[in-house]
């Protein structure tokens, strides 16, 4: 039992596992059973990316809902008639929270009559066994893996199994929904599953799957990781005329379908969760004209809020393309905070589309350059700190400057950042301190005394020398004296040349 709370919770992000304490103190205090369940529990039990958290109440869900949106969560939709919210917690984790409820049908093919009930019941009215697992949040059996249909045992057969013989009779979109799930996990359909799947066919029943189903799942594939095996396992058994004949006879626009997988792929790789419905919907129907994505788009069941959004998304991107290669935004610093407030949707249509260089150039700086440098300023922190700058106002708008300073190549060294921060900071380097004398090492002691030594027996012979200096510094005066009167002498006669010269 602790084993899938440890998976549950090791696979988690940190929003995500946020929200699902959040959603447990919440039911706890307003005393509903609380369970994750569906497609969350089957991605954690394939080992699949954990996409959104779907809880199943044993209560109203909008009890729950209204307290989520004081702690700052959105209520995205929310479908009083099935009990049914969908939200965007608080870190941008999507997830939804249904009642507890259980399908009870006059007899096949007619509306259901909705009860709310227990979880066991509401397991077992689902599509098919790998969504009708559940995992108790509950604190008497938290951790508590709850599988009344024997999903568990399909997914370590990788199959998908029905759990009725009217489960498409009932709900025809089922159809849709079997090839979609099969598809993208690789899974074959069961075997009695298959024969119900071509008995509906035969019967036309995927003829009365209604517009709103057909667009629900229009939309479920824009949402999946791999939109092209689903959208081509529909296709080979003609499927894809229940979402749209039009789609059908001009086909989706794979090659826009990968470019946008591609670019999804590189934001993961670069720390991001992209959710890029719309993008993804709009290459989609690629082939459309603006005048048929509109109409398929209003017979899918669209809102008129979802169908502006949806008609309206490539101007944004082109609008904020042109702002992105504008003179406002020639510095590196402006381009990034301008792309970090830019909707990954966007960002990832321009990659996908945009054939203009600069705003692709600065895209990706932002992402694989801009973005770890962004990552490195605690270092920058830590070394102002460390020159004796406390942290405060000045202090952030210093590390700022830097990072600004290092979008353009500069700072790179410790060296080089230290003297841009004292100059921001006007921190003085401290003044060198005067080297000490070195003590000579004891060894050298020793050596010295020897050459001193030999320096007093180089003492003892000189005196003899110095005598003999003395002795000629006694006799050279007298000598010096003699020549002085001499030059006396002949000072007073003169020269014999001069006398001879007079005669």
């Amino acid at each position: 039992m602790p084993d899938y709370m440890f998976l549950l919770e090791s696979r988690l992000s940190p929003e995500q596992r946020a929200a699902m304490l959040r959603v447990q103190e919440l039911s706890a205090a307003l005393g509903f059973n609380v369970y994750l369940t569906g497609g969350t529990v089957r991605d954690l039990i394939t080992g699949a990316s954990l996409r959104d958290l779907d809880f199943t109440v044993e209560g109203n869900p909008s009890r729950i809902a209204r307290e989520l949106e004081k702690g700052g969560a959105k209520v995205l939709l929310e479908d009083e008639k099935y009990r049914h919210v969908e939200v965007l917690f608080a870190g941008d984790c999507e997830g939804s929270l249904s009642a507890a409820r259980d399908d009870y049908y006059v007899r096949p093919g007619t509306r259901p009559e909705i009860r709310w009930s227990t979880i066991m019941e509401d397991l077992r009215r689902r599509d098919f066994s790998l969504n009708a697992i559940a995992i108790s949040l509950n604190p008497a059996s938290r951790g508590l893996l709850l599988d009344p249909t024997n999903g568990l045992s399909d997914i370590e057969r990788a199959e998908v199994r029905a759990l009725s013989i009217h489960s498409f009779t009932n709900q025809p979109v089922r159809l849709l929904r079997l090839l979609r799930f099969a598809a993208r996990m690789g899974f074959k359909v069961e075997q009695r599953t298959q024969e119900w799947f071509d008995l509906a066919i035969e019967r036309n029943l995927h003829h009365s799957i209604e517009q709103e189903d057909a667009g629900s799942e229009l939309q479920a594939v824009a949402r999946e990781e791999r939109p092209t095996v689903v959208l081509k396992a529909w296709e080979e058994v003609k499927l894809l005329e229940v979402i749209n004949p039009l789609l059908a006879k001009k086909h989706p626009d794979y090659d826009a379908i990968n470019r946008l997988v591609k670019v999804r792929e590189d934001l993961f790789t670069a720390g991001f969760r992209p959710r890029l419905a719309t993008p993804m919907l709009l290459a989609i129907l690629g082939r459309l004209k603006d005048r048929e994505l509109s109409g398929v788009l209003a017979k899918a069941g669209f809102r008129a809020a979802e169908l502006e959004s949806v008609l309206t998304f490539e101007e944004k991107a082109l609008a904020a393309q042109k702002e992105l290669v504008g003179k406002k935004m020639q510095a590196p610093i402006d381009a990034y905070h301008f792309l970090e407030k830019l909707p990954q949707e966007q960002m990832a249509y321009l990659l996908a589309e945009s054939n203009n260089s600069s705003a692709l150039s600065k895209i990706r700086a932002y992402l694989h350059k801009w973005r770890p440098i962004r990552s490195g300023l605690t270092q920058v922190g830590n070394e102002l700190e460390a020159l004796g700058m406390a942290r405060g106002p000045k202090f952030e708008q210093i590390v700022e400057q830097v990072f600004a300073m290092q979008l353009t190549g500069r700072g790179k060294t410790p060296e080089e950042r230290e003297k841009i921060l004292r100059r921001l900071s006007g921190i003085k380097e401290p003044p060198k301190k005067k080297e000490r004398e070195k003590k000579p090492p004891k060894g050298a002691a020793k050596a010295h005394a020897a050459a001193g030594g030999a320096s007093a027996g180089h003492k003892q012979a000189t005196p003899k020398a110095e005598m003999k200096h003395d002795a000629k510094a006694k006799v050279s005066p007298a000598r010096s004296a003699a020549r002085r009167s001499a030059a006396k002498a002949q000072a007073r006669h003169g020269s014999p040349a001069k006398r001879n010269h007079h005669r």
